[in-house]
């Protein structure tokens, strides 16, 4: 199993979409970028503590290829908006990459170089080493499959698991 640690907007909606994916056996919604040493949803929402909405997806490479868990983050994220993702805005839904060795960072600068290919603009989305990680609260993990009806979900997550499953439908679940 490999980890990659991705911030790219709502953790709820990259829970979502790499839940939708064959090979990916675990993700977990987290705090993980910033300096608060015990952040909340509360503090992270109200700025301050650097750290971003992000998920740790873990997965078995050879059922999903690394690349595909990359390319589906540029697929499902707009990477070239700073502190942003539509309605949500600031740091924490920054578009970011934790690389936890040499290894992962250069695959992630492949897997960005590839999305500015396909984006007009310029990339945003940071690579910084992975740094402590923060479980955030239960109600967050797996928010999606948990609150299928809810407005959020619907309007934002559910058109990006959509997107994801189109682009790479032989990974789909």
């Amino acid at each position: 199993m490999e980890r990659y640690v991705l911030a790219g907007g709502c953790f709820w909606c990259l829970d979502a979409v790499y839940r939708s994916l064959t090979g990916v056996k675990d993700v977990t919604s987290v705090y993980t970028g910033g300096s608060t040493s015990h952040p909340t949803y509360e503090s992270v929402c109200a700025g301050g503590t650097g750290h971003a909405e992000a998920v740790v997806v873990e997965f078995d490479p050879e059922v999903i290829p690394r690349q595909v868990i990359l390319d589906a983050f540029f697929t499902l994220h707009d990477p070239t908006q700073l502190n942003r993702q539509g309605n949500d805005v600031g740091e924490q839904y920054r578009s970011a990459m934790f690389y936890a060795d040499e290894d992962q960072r250069a695959a992630f600068e492949e897997a960005r170089d590839r999305a500015a290919e396909w984006w007009t603009g310029d990339i945003v989305t940071s690579i910084e080493p992975v740094g402590d990680i923060h479980v955030a609260e239960d109600y967050h993990q797996d928010f999606f499959a948990k609150n299928p009806g809810q407005g959020y979900c619907n309007a934002v997550a559910l058109p990006k698991v959509v997107k994801v499953r189109n682009s790479f439908s032989a990974y789909a679940r």
